[in-house]
């Protein structure tokens, strides 16, 4: 019984220090946990140039659209900031999440928005902002904890800068709420958008009838 006692003890502080991770292992997670949130940081900045334009071409000019616009230019203007600041530190000048930002732009300009309403396609392009302001948020506790103090410096900058300018598109909302003619008017009317409407409307209608028999053979 002394044996198995002193041998499960020896087994469990051996499990204990395979799972604590050392100073050198934590700091080598720390600076990958950095270039992740880097990469990401490119994709989510690329849609915030990219969305808010769209959205104020369709809207014309008015408040909602000049909001819009502020943002892309606050993140066109942070994309071409951020590249010196992070070849002096070796992180990545992130070719793959522009890309990636390209390419969710691209299947939301051609797919998602044909079945949006305005009003919908506005707040979906809000959604993606305050996800911005989540991510560089988080960059800037790691970038402190990591010792980086000009990286988590730039962060504050840019949350300073552009949190104003997400609260602005946000209560520009209350334009949408005294026109509701003009919220619920298709963010893209073409061909393709009345295709995948109708195409949309007609599996929500076949669904409402798969219901109703299983509700009636119940």
């Amino acid at each position: 019984m002394q044996e198995l006692q002193i041998n499960g003890a020896m087994n469990g502080e051996a499990g204990l220090s395979g799972d604590e991770s050392g100073p050198q292992e934590e700091s080598r997670k720390g600076r990958a946990f950095l270039t992740s949130l880097v990469r990401e940081l490119f994709q989510t900045e690329r849609s915030a140039m990219i969305h808010p334009r769209i959205e104020a071409d369709r809207l014309g000019d008015v408040p909602p659209a000049r909001a819009m616009r502020a943002v892309s230019a606050h993140a066109e203007a942070a994309l071409s900031e951020i590249c010196p600041l992070l070849r002096e530190r070796e992180l990545p000048i992130s070719a793959g999440g522009l890309a990636v930002g390209e390419a969710f732009s691209a299947l939301r300009e051609r797919l998602a928005d044909h079945l949006l309403s305005t009003e919908r396609s506005y707040r979906g392009t809000l959604l993606g902002m305050r996800h911005g302001v989540d991510l560089v948020e988080l960059l800037q506790y790691v970038a402190t904890v990591e010792g980086d103090t000009p990286l988590a410096a730039w962060c504050a900058r840019w949350l300073s800068m552009r949190k104003p300018l997400v609260e602005v598109v946000a209560d520009e909302l209350a334009w949408f709420a005294a026109r509701p003619a003009r919220a619920m008017r298709a963010a893209k009317d073409d061909v393709i958008a009345h295709l995948l409407r109708g195409l949309a409307n007609g599996v929500e209608l076949g669904a409402q009838r798969l219901r109703r028999l299983v509700t009636f053979a119940g």
